[in-house]
């Protein structure tokens, strides 16, 4: 089978350069990774709702976290990675970084202030204080509401 080298190669497709939208498609498009310095927030467990610091990963299902726990009141322990949900902050540390190190590396990267700032530590604030209104709480923020609809009708 003697091929002309005018025609284009049986799998054209691989030989050519992959279009604009392919190239975005293979693009990693994850920006969270379970990595050294990482923040996250506890999702489950007695430390539910708190953040803490990767300082070390054991394996692909657990790592180990710390608070620094003078700030966040999480001590130094493993945790799987299903009770964690990844958050955009990092702080930059070492592998199995003291509380020192830790403390002054949340102070620089300002971690809490950012972290309240975000929507989401808003939205969690939020659940929060609905979950601590009183029956009474509900009523008045429903008049509220009924008196606010009235208003704009």
């Amino acid at each position: 089978t003697d091929s002309d080298p005018s025609e284009p190669p049986a799998h054209a497709c691989l030989a050519s350069p992959a279009p604009e939208h392919l190239r975005q498609l293979a693009a990693m498009p994850y920006k969270r990774f379970v990595e050294l310095g990482r923040v996250c927030l506890v999702t489950y467990g007695p430390d539910k709702g708190k953040l803490c610091t990767i300082v070390d990963v054991i394996d692909h299902n657990r790592v180990l976290v710390d608070g620094p726990s003078s700030i966040t009141g999480i001590h130094h322990q493993p945790m799987p990675i299903k009770r964690l949900m990844l958050t955009d902050l990092k702080v930059a540390t070492t592998r199995n970084a003291r509380q020192t190190a830790l403390i002054r590396a949340w102070e620089e990267a300002d971690v809490l202030t950012k972290w309240n700032g975000s929507s989401w530590a808003k939205k969690l604030a939020d659940k929060q204080k609905r979950a601590a209104m009183s029956d009474f709480d509900r009523f008045e923020v429903m008049v509220a509401r009924k008196t606010r609809a009235a208003a704009m009708k």
